[in-house]
């Protein structure tokens, strides 16, 4: 057990390879991200500060790497020096340092730190909602805009895993993280995990990471970019379906995190994620247990495809 658990306090980005970064361009692009080509690698960012969410390299089709983000340069210093690996400097777009390690399952966990944020976009909603209890809108029509939906920031990642103890105990080690929700299995042994950030009273996601022990395997499973609202979420899911890519889950509302959520997959068969309107917590909250049938269940929409 190491001497002191970093917090990290969100996920960084996602890092894939691809052989044709144009086709890999043309989808992001129509995901609502714009992109930007150094070298051999494409990379992509939101409307958000993340000065880049997406990384893609030129290569066989493939998922490398999870980010991470350290609360601060001195955090990411100590966790390099007690994990005996060296701090680099980035050389991606935001600069800032950077540090590799290594999880049970192989997979690559790049923890960044010192980024310098990119400017953003301004976001704006059309018009505001009119609903049964809350009449905002008044006097005034809504048109929604046409085109890809606007991603915000990289919310979450779903990684498959070979024994969920060993790698819950490697990352709540190292990174702090608590469960907001445990999966037990009907032998009731404990098979997965969304895990959020520890920020203390500053309310976060219900999960930057979930971990599952399933029949899938070890495998990357989803990454989950927030979109600016529902509107977003449906005019989204109208422009990459005109655009021809390929639809995976949705449109519908999880139980567990209670997003509304439209999945995708990218050229290569990676499933990236829209969502917005998810549940959002603080440390006090603590952990709950829940069934498989939970995690499986929507509150409306399209029924799971697959086991997780």
């Amino acid at each position: 057990m190491l001497e002191r658990t970093m917090r990290a306090i969100d996920v960084a980005h996602v890092r894939f390879s691809a052989p044709d970064l144009d086709l890999m361009d043309r989808f992001l692009t129509d995901f609502g991200m714009q992109t930007e080509t150094s070298g051999d690698v494409l990379y992509a960012h939101g409307a958000g500060p993340a000065p880049y969410l997406h990384m893609t390299e030129r290569g066989e089709p493939g998922f490398i790497a999870l980010g991470l983000q350290a609360p601060d340069m001195v955090a990411l210093h100590e966790l390099a020096k007690r994990e005996g690996v060296a701090v680099i400097e980035s050389g991606r777009p935001g600069g800032g340092s950077m540090i590799t390690l290594t999880d049970p399952d192989g997979y690559l966990i790049e923890v960044v730190a010192g980024q310098i944020a990119a400017t953003g976009s301004r976001l704006s909603r059309s018009a505001d909602w009119n609903d049964a209890l809350d009449k905002r809108r008044l006097r005034g029509v809504k048109r929604v805009n046409h085109g890809p939906s606007r991603v915000v920031r990289l919310g979450h990642c779903v990684l498959g895993v070979a024994d969920f103890p060993r790698s819950e105990a490697w990352y709540r080690a190292r990174f702090g993280f608590i469960i907001s929700d445990e999966i037990m299995g009907p032998d009731g042994r404990a098979m997965g995990a969304f895990m959020r950030c520890d920020r203390g009273d500053t309310p976060t996601d219900h999960h930057s990471l979930f971990l599952v022990e399933g029949p899938r395997g070890v495998g990357f499973n989803h990454a989950a970019f927030e979109i600016l609202d529902a509107d977003d979420l449906f005019v989204g899911h109208d422009w990459l379906t005109k655009a021809g890519w390929q639809p995976h889950w949705g449109v519908g509302r999880h139980v567990l995190g209670s997003q509304i959520f439209d999945y995708w997959r990218d050229p290569w068969g990676h499933a990236l994620e829209h969502w917005t309107d998810g549940d959002l917590m603080i440390a006090a909250d603590g952990s709950r247990q829940a069934t498989i049938g939970e995690l499986l269940a929507v509150q409306w929409g399209h029924a799971a495809p697959h086991p997780p």
